[in-house]
């Protein structure tokens, strides 16, 4: 019975390898044909890539051979490069001389008219006007003293004046009330 079943099995197994023979042997077909011509292209391109590097190694002999022979030039390249840039540093030089040379023009244009203006000022003549100023500052701080002097005495001479006058004013008022009281006194006798 065991013979059996493992027969059976053997036989259902044998029945899936043929159908999924028959679904996928196209595919695999496919793809055994996509290898066979990668394998190609393969061997195509390592022969191709022989020859290159053949032709590599040939240019490059070829190249050391001419690298020999354009030391020189290249040496004479990079002094042409560095002669290039000096000269380039030394305009840009020559630009930022210029630019400052003309600043300085500009500020000695300034002090020049400056200097003029200052020279205007005669500073012996401003000497003598000082002193006439001072001069006369000071005969008018002494005028100015003098009438404060002056109002001064004269607000002290009205505040005399004034206690004067306010006790002249109370004088006559007791004059005033003496004689009404008199003439009162005068009326109430002849009554």
């Amino acid at each position: 019975m065991s013979d059996r079943l493992a027969l059976n099995k053997l036989e259902k197994l044998i029945e899936i390898e043929t159908q999924l023979r028959e679904e996928y042997q196209q595919q695999l077909d496919t793809k055994d044909t996509s290898i066979n011509q990668l394998s190609q292209e393969k061997t195509a391109l390592e022969a191709k890539m022989g020859e290159l590097e053949k032709t590599i190694t040939t240019q490059l002999t070829t190249i050391t051979e001419l690298s020999g022979k354009s030391q020189d030039v290249q040496a004479l390249e990079q002094r042409n490069r560095e002669l290039h840039n000096r000269s380039e540093n030394m305009k840009e030089e020559v630009a930022t001389v210029k630019s400052r040379l003309k600043t300085l023009q500009k500020d000695l244009a300034e002090e020049r008219t400056e200097l003029a203006e200052l020279k205007k000022y005669d500073p012996q003549r401003l000497r003598k006007n000082l002193d006439t100023s001072k001069r006369k500052l000071v005969e008018k701080t002494e005028a100015a003293n003098k009438l404060q002097k002056s109002l001064s005495e004269a607000r002290s001479e009205k505040a005399q004046l004034e206690q004067k006058v306010n006790g002249l004013e109370a004088q006559l008022e007791e004059v005033t009330a003496q004689q009404d009281d008199q003439t009162q006194d005068g009326a109430q006798a002849a009554a």
